[in-house]
């Protein structure tokens, strides 16, 4: 259905896009800094590899329950690029990345409310033994991997639909069960921004922002010489949701006036008021049939008299028995 610009540009529309996203990395960063808060509060209770799948399942998750609503981004690298492919308004994407990283910080105030400050509330930092340049090369390789996927999954050319979840789920367990002892596997600034801002240490935070940026853009570039340019409509109703189309919907149900009753004592052969195909000897529905005339108006007996001759002569046609 063809949807109003005004709708489009709703600012409760926009608020709830934003919320959503907000929603969503609360919950994305809830599971990956929490995960480490947990193995520190009961040591060896989460192995590595539990902590990298569990930020997997739950994007699978938060996908699959709000893309609709916001394309859900939870991630500054993706809105940028969504952005710079063409499939997302540049004006949105400061609304987005700030609400990202409110997100992020309020599922780290969680945790240390909760818990304090425990394993640095889930900070990534490069590994033993790995330089900081190291692991921004790393963030960057890895967030080109992250970012053609998932702008791979909402083009036209694949047109997966609500299975991308499964894609960009399935890519950061993969990408984390190798490189988080290297560099955390963020892949994503606002994730490294909670803990961060919540610890007051931001040394190695330009490592989880320059990385996983270049290797966004870079992802743009390589969607572009594999698809060329963005922009199709499937690409579109990924990066921004259908938030407008379904709330457009709604007002549209809203504001359709109601079926008229049947009136009460209406007469009808069969007593059937609904939409029905049309029968041999239905006078309601066979053009060949005449109308029905009451029997207290003018003419009613002759008109009663030809109905009756009507009926009979259709039924016979239709071989039925009266």
């Amino acid at each position: 259905m063809a949807v109003d610009r005004k709708d489009w540009e709703n600012p409760a529309l926009e608020g709830r896009r934003l919320f959503a996203e907000v929603f969503g990395t609360f919950f994305l960063v809830l599971v990956g800094a929490g995960a480490a808060v947990a193995n520190g509060v009961v040591p060896g209770s989460i192995p590595l590899a539990a902590r990298v799948v569990a930020p997997g399942l739950m994007v699978m998750a938060i996908i699959l329950f709000m893309g609709a609503i916001s394309g859900a981004h939870l991630n500054p690298a993706v809105s940028i690029a969504f952005a710079c492919r063409g499939d997302f308004p540049w004006r949105r994407v400061p609304g987005y990345i700030i609400a990202q990283l409110v997100g992020a910080t309020l599922a780290c105030l969680f945790l240390f409310g909760i818990f304090g400050n425990v394993a640095s509330l889930g900070a990534t930092e490069p590994g033993p033994g790995v330089a900081a340049w190291q692991a921004m090369l790393i963030e960057m390789v890895l967030t080109l991997g992250l970012v053609s996927t998932i702008l791979g999954t909402a083009s036209k050319a694949q047109n997966v639909g609500a299975f991308s979840a499964l894609a960009v789920g399935g890519y950061i367990i993969l990408a984390g069960l190798w490189a988080a002892p290297l560099s955390g596997a963020s892949m994503n600034p606002a994730r490294s921004f909670g803990p961060d801002l919540v610890t007051l240490d931001f040394a190695n935070y330009w490592v989880y922002l320059v990385g996983p940026i270049a290797g966004a853009l870079l992802a743009v570039g390589v969607a572009y010489i594999l698809r060329g340019p963005g922009g199709d409509q499937p690409a579109v109703e990924a990066a921004q949701g259908r938030i407008d189309t379904i709330y457009a919907e709604g007002v549209q149900r809203a504001r359709a006036p109601s079926e008229r009753a049947a009136p009460s004592g209406a007469f009808r052969v069969g007593l059937h008021f609904g939409p029905r195909a049309a029968r041999p000897g239905d006078p309601d529905r066979d053009p060949q049939c005449p109308p029905i005339v009451p029997s207290n108006s003018p003419g009613g007996n002759r008109g009663r008299v030809e109905l009756d001759s009507a009926l009979a002569a259709a039924r016979s046609r239709a071989g039925a028995t009266v």
